[in-house]
This record gives C-alpha cells, sequence and structure tokens, in this order.
C-alpha cells in the first residue's frame, strides 16, 4: 500500500480501497460467520475452516489472537470483523471499548460525553515529544 496524508490520523486505519483488496479474503471470511453452517465449521475445526480462505498468514495469525485492531489494519472492515466478535459472543460496544483500550462503562461515558476529544487526536505528529 502507498503512503496516504490520512496515514497520520492516530488511532485508525482507514478503510480504503488499497485496505479492501488486502483484506478481501479475511472479510470474506468474517461475513461467512452469518451463517449457522459455516458457525459450527468454524466451532468444530478452527484451522480447517481459517485454511478455507486465501489469507495471509498475519490475518491468519490476527483471527486466532483476536488481534481486534490488527485485523483492521491488515484490511478488516469492522462491520465484518463484528462478526468474528459477535461469533466469540462479544456486543458490539464491547468489541469498540477492547478496541479502544477501554472498559466497557468508560467507552460508553465517553460516547455519551461526545466521543473521543479532538486535541491530540487529529494527527500522530501532536504525539511527538509527549
Amino acid at each position: 500500500m502507498t503512503d496516504k496524508d490520512y496515514d497520520d490520523i492516530p488511532g485508525t486505519y482507514v478503510f480504503d480501497a488499497d485496505r479492501s483488496r488486502e483484506g478481501y479474503w479475511l472479510n470474506q471470511f468474517c461475513i461467512s460467520l452469518r451463517l449457522a453452517d459455516n458457525r459450527a465449521a468454524m466451532r468444530e475445526d478452527p484451522e480447517a475452516y481459517i485454511a478455507r480462505f486465501d489469507m495471509s498468514e498475519a490475518q491468519k495469525q490476527a483471527i486466532r489472537d483476536r488481534a481486534w485492531n490488527q485485523l483492521l489494519e491488515l484490511g478488516g472492515n469492522i462491520y465484518y470483523t463484528s462478526k468474528l466478535a459477535a461469533f466469540d459472543g462479544i456486543a458490539f460496544q464491547d468489541l469498540a471499548a477492547k478496541m479502544s483500550h477501554m472498559s466497557r462503562d468508560d467507552y460508553r461515558q465517553m460516547m455519551v460525553d461526545g466521543g473521543r476529544k479532538i486535541d491530540g487526536n487529529r494527527s500522530k505528529s501532536e504525539w511527538e515529544g509527549k
């Protein structure tokens, strides 16, 4: 992937055309879990089920580790990767809290209060020297 101006946004990975191409099979894996037969196959033999999809080893490992933010970095779309979280019984709000390194209650309160503060979160360059 080529560097883009928005790569400087801290704490997020913009899902653009390049990430979409990189994550195609990862997202196909995740969305497949919407079907009961596929969830059963994943529960029965996770490695065999994961092997059905032409993913990179890094993507497969991120699935095994449930490395939620890394899944996005490797081309996962949040709406697709949330299917894997749902497979594990994780509600979307809990997933967002995990990805933000916050407790569920702290994450909820942050959102009730209007979301993450913009100061210090516009650019990674704002973090330099801190």
